[in-house]
C-alpha cells in the first residue's frame, strides 16, 4: 500500500468517528457501561466478517496470531472507548475531542522513549500547529468543563495511543483481530463493572439500538480504515491524521442539535486541517514502512 492511500483510509474512518459524538447525544437513558457493552456487542460480528473475508475463513487463527501485541492493543482499546463515551456524556463534545487530541502527542513520546521510532521534523512542527488550532477551538470550553469528563477523555487518549503502538510494535500485516479484541474486553469490563456501579447493562430498546449501530457501522467501519491505513504511517502520524475527527465533531453536534460551536471552533478547525494537510504533503513520498498484503 502507498502512504498517500493510507492517509486517504485514515482520514475517511476520523470522519466517521466524528459521528460518534453525535450518536451519543441521542441517547436518553443508558449510561457508560451499558453503551460500551452494548457498541461493543456491535463491533465484534462485522469485525469478524472482515476478519473472515479477508483471511480465506482463517478467523480463530488470525485471532491467535496477534500474540501479546494484540492483546496490549486490545487493552488500550477498553480505556480508548470507555473513556470517550464518559467524557462526552460528562462534558461537551468540543472539550471532549480536544482532550482526545492528546493522544499524537503522547503517541510521539511513547514511541519514541519505547519503540525509538524516529519522529520527523516536518511532523513535530504539524504537531505543534494541529495543538494551536486544537486549543483555539476548546478554549472556552476548557474554562468551563468538567473535570472528571476531561480526565476520561485524556485517559481515552491514552487508551487509543498505547493502540497505536501496539500496531507499530506487532509489525502484523492485519491487526483487526486485536479491535476483536478490545471490544470483547470492553463487554466484559462492562458486564463486570455495570452491576457493581448500580447501573446495569439494561436499556431502552431505542438506546440499544443506538449504541449497536455505533459499533457495526461508525466503529467497527473506521477501525477497518484505520488499522488498514496504519501499515504504512509512523504512530506519529497516524494519530495526527485521525485528529480531523477533532474538527468535524463539534460540527455535527452544532448543526443537527444545536449545541454550541463557537467561531474559535471554526478557526481552530482551519488550523488543525492546516496542520492535517502539511503533514500529509510532507509525508506523500515517503516509501511504505510496511511490505503491502499478498
Amino acid at each position: 500500500m502507498r502512504y498517500g492511500t493510507g492517509v486517504v483510509l485514515v482520514i475517511i474512518a476520523a470522519t466517521l468517528w466524528s459521528l460518534m459524538g453525535l450518536m451519543i447525544r441521542q441517547i436518553e437513558v443508558a449510561g457508560t457501561w451499558a453503551v460500551l457493552f452494548w457498541r461493543s456487542a456491535g463491533v465484534i460480528p462485522v469485525l469478524l466478517a472482515v476478519i473472515w473475508w479477508r483471511s480465506g475463513g482463517q478467523v480463530l487463527a488470525r485471532l491467535h496470531g496477534v500474540g501479546l501485541a494484540g492483546v496490549i492493543g486490545g487493552l488500550g482499546l477498553v480505556f480508548a472507548f470507555a473513556g470517550a463515551i464518559f467524557a462526552i456524556q460528562a462534558t461537551t463534545v468540543a472539550n471532549a475531542v480536544f482532550l482526545f487530541s492528546a493522544s499524537p502527542f503522547l503517541a510521539a513520546v511513547l514511541g519514541w522513549l519505547i519503540l525509538k521510532e524516529p519522529v520527523r521534523k516536518a511532523t513535530w512542527i504539524a504537531i505543534l500547529l494541529a495543538g494551536v488550532g486544537m486549543f483555539i477551538m476548546v478554549r472556552e470550553g476548557l474554562a468551563a468543563g468538567a473535570l472528571a469528563g476531561n480526565l476520561a477523555a485524556l485517559l481515552s487518549a491514552l487508551g487509543f495511543a498505547v493502540f497505536t503502538l501496539a500496531l507499530r510494535w506487532g509489525k502484523l500485516s492485519d491487526m483487526m483481530p486485536a479491535v476483536v479484541l478490545g471490544a470483547a474486553f470492553s463487554m466484559i469490563v462492562a458486564g463486570v463493572a455495570a452491576p457493581v456501579m448500580g447501573t446495569g447493562l439494561a436499556a431502552p430498546p431505542r438506546d440499544m439500538a443506538i449504541s449497536v449501530a455505533m459499533g457495526a457501522i461508525i466503529l467497527a467501519t473506521g477501525m477497518a480504515l484505520y488499522t488498514t491505513g496504519s501499515r504504512v504511517i509512523p504512530a506519529a502520524e497516524l494519530t495526527l491524521l485521525s485528529m480531523v475527527e477533532v474538527m468535524l465533531a463539534p460540527v455535527w453536534v452544532w448543526l443537527v442539535l444545536g449545541e454550541t460551536a463557537s467561531a474559535g471552533t471554526f478557526l481552530g478547525g482551519a488550523v488543525l486541517l492546516a496542520a492535517v494537510a502539511f503533514n500529509a504533503l510532507s509525508g506523500a513520498r515517503r516509501k511504505p514502512l510496511a511490505p503491502p498484503l499478498t
